[in-house]
């Protein structure tokens, strides 16, 4: 998932270069693909997002109210700003020394009337003015190299309770850092819409363990793994759900210094757990209600984000310290043996092994800004790279592939601002051929997805559970939804990425679903 401290506070509009890099299995790259000059991309640049400005040049404090020009702005209309509620922020850079000028950034915000300091960019807001025609907020914080930042949103104008546009400041001890333009969109349902369509909600578990991330189920049992987050520590949480509509807690794993847990997988007795501190950690099932830690893989402490196993294979995605995805031998499930570890070329430089989809002798990795990434790996001693699959400001973040009327059909999903669903043909993963796209609104990203026969399941965030019909692979159709996101539920408003997380469907007649604040959640399939 994207709160990965790799991608931590990184740009949604990115540039990619193609550079050869060092592995122990050198995948050749064929020709950088051209971009589809029908697609623009995501997170598209439509210029300043608010008629105002900020002065480098006043003699006020960095960051103070003093300091932005706002004349141009509806000041009066900041007597309707909103009062309540969680808002994605969507900031354009517009510093003129930049030569980037127009990047975009999305973090979250969560207003509130009733005392408390409302949360900015991940923590409690230092300064509010948010009254008659002035909306000015501050988040001010020591860095871990004792720099302090200070961050400044000044309003301009609202056009409703749902959408508040105005200038930011970023400054570095006292100095400006970059500033900009921003909109705020309210985290709310999609406007009409109900909570559910097609999908009962059939019971609803809290997770007291940081910040739940992802979910396996096996031997009736579902595992959830968490990260750190808002100062609680992750983990791993065991639920008896024999029971669906009444899931019994059995216990939590925790391992001192290692609680950055963002991916889960089982084979046999064994579960694989993604950790950033040790690389892939083992833990004997056999007793599924008492897991005990096996050994870590492999033996150098490494950060593996997340983890697929396809028959006697598990692949590990690892952003740090070498950005490069190791397979393993699992046909002894509780015994390992690492066949070998590769970097994609360029992957060095640009992006990291996000997630990945083995599939027929090809694994399909998210490589972030690198973009799509087909591989041969067939034969693990020499990894081949038979495609890529590009796209501008792309975040490629999550797949799934299957094959429709003789055609291996890729659903690809990135993960930022205005990142959506993307359909594609990659028989020939060479020239990977794009059928249609699926969005809903650009504010929120996609997750996770799973694919079942026609059905292709998707943990939407703030938009929660969705459901399409994709036998017709070039018109995707929802059939189902839930809307998870509640503005008022457990710690909400501090991150982009909040809301459906993770997702298993097991073919029990089950969806289980991670929510961020929620934690496992559980529907009849529709």
């Amino acid at each position: 998932m994207s709160l990965h401290p790799r991608r931590a506070g990184a740009c949604l509009v990115t540039c990619c270069a193609l550079l050869l890099a060092g592995c122990s299995s050198k995948p050749e790259v064929p020709e950088t693909p051209p971009t589809d000059p029908s697609d623009p991309g995501d997170a598209v640049d439509t210029g300043s997002l608010a008629p105002c400005s900020y002065s480098t040049g006043s003699s006020a404090a960095c960051g103070d109210l003093a300091a932005f020009n706002l004349e141009s702005c509806d000041r009066g209309s900041l007597e309707r700003a909103p009062t309540s509620g969680v808002f994605i922020l969507k900031s354009r850079v517009e510093t003129s020394a930049s030569p980037t000028g127009g990047i975009l950034f999305a973090n979250a915000m969560h207003l509130v009337d009733d005392g408390n300091p409302s949360i900015l960019l991940g923590g409690p807001a230092t300064t509010e003015a948010r009254q008659g025609s002035s909306f000015y907020m501050t988040r001010e914080a020591t860095l871990s190299n004792g720099d302090l930042s200070r961050t400044a949103y000044a309003g301009c104008q609202v056009s409703s309770s749902q959408h508040l546009t105005g200038c930011y400041v970023n400054c570095r001890n006292g100095r400006v850092r970059s500033y900009g333009t921003f909109e705020a969109l309210r985290a709310a349902w999609p406007e009409g819409e109900s909570e559910s369509g097609g999908l009962e909600l059939v019971s609803e578990s809290f997770v007291s363990l940081g910040l739940p991330a992802d979910i396996y189920v096996a031997k009736g049992y579902a595992y959830v793994v968490s990260l750190n987050a808002n100062g609680r520590t992750g983990g791993l949480t065991v639920f008896d759900v024999a029971d669906k509509a009444h899931p019994v807690f059995q216990r939590t794993v925790t391992m001192p210094g290692d609680s950055y847990w963002n991916g889960v997988w089982s084979k046999g007795d064994a579960l694989y757990v993604a950790s950033a501190n040790h690389g892939v950690l083992v833990f004997d099932i056999s007793k599924p209600a008492e897991p005990v830690f096996v050994r870590n893989l492999p033996q150098d402490a490494i950060d593996v984000h997340t983890v697929f196993v396809e028959g006697d294979r598990l692949y590990a995605m690892s952003p740090d310290p070498h950005v490069e995805t190791l397979i393993f031998d699992i046909s002894q499930p509780l015994s390992p043996v690492l066949l070998t570890r590769f970097s994609v070329p360029g992957g060095q430089s640009t992006g990291y092994p996000h997630d990945a989809f083995a599939y027929q002798g090809r694994l399909y990795i998210n490589h972030w800004n690198l973009g799509y990434i087909v591989t041969d790996v067939s034969n693990p001693s020499q990894v081949e790279v038979a495609g890529r699959y590009v796209y501008a400001n792309q975040s490629s973040h999550a797949n799934a592939v299957g094959t429709f009327n003789g055609r291996t059909i890729a659903f690809e999903g990135g993960e930022g601002y205005d990142a959506h669903l993307r359909v594609l043909d990659v028989t020939d993963p060479a020239h990977g051929v794009k059928l249609a796209e699926w969005r809903l609104r650009p504010q929120f990203s996609i997750h996770n997805m799973v694919l079942v026969g026609t059905r292709l399941y998707i943990a939407h965030y703030q938009e929660g559970v969705r459901v399409l019909d994709v036998s017709n692979p070039s018109e995707p159709k929802q059939i189902a939804w839930y809307n998870t996101f509640r503005e008022t539920d457990f710690q909400r408003g501090y991150s982009f990425y909040e809301g459906a997380i993770g997702m298993r469907v097991p073919g029990d007649g089950y969806v289980y679903t991670v929510d961020t604040s929620r934690g496992l959640l559980i529907f009849r399939e529709p």
